[in-house]
């Protein structure tokens, strides 16, 4: 089973977002902050990060993770409001692998998601 976390600031956000993933096959664990969310990553990477870029440190904790041993194995998606270009290039040189539009709902995630759950 693959291993996600949602690093949010938003418990809402985060409840829904592990309801959703968990039932399409992943094992998911939850950060409030980027510095919880590295405390985390430290004792074990996920195969896959959704980063909320609202939060205050979430482009320190990508860069962190991409330091971390294996990090970058890590897939990231960079979780934006809009599709604004400075705020999704500040992403990916930050080191984000991809981007997911917030607010998310079941049908973004399935599609996203939804096949990739399998045996890591």
């Amino acid at each position: 089973m693959k291993r996600l976390m949602i690093a949010d600031g938003s418990d809402i956000v985060r409840k829904v977002g592990k309801k959703i993933l968990s039932e399409l096959g992943y094992q998911v664990s939850e950060a409030g902050t980027g510095r919880e969310a590295l405390s985390r990553c430290e004792r074990e990477l996920p195969d896959v990060m959704i980063v909320d870029a609202g939060m205050e440190d979430a482009l320190d904790l990508i860069s962190n993770v991409r330091a971390l041993t294996d990090g970058k194995a890590v897939k990231i998606y960079y979780c934006v409001v809009e599709a604004e270009l400075k705020v999704m290039m500040a992403g990916k040189r930050a080191g984000a692998s991809d981007f997911l539009l917030k607010p998310f709902d079941r049908e973004i995630l399935t599609k996203t998601f939804g096949d990739k759950a399998i045996a890591a």
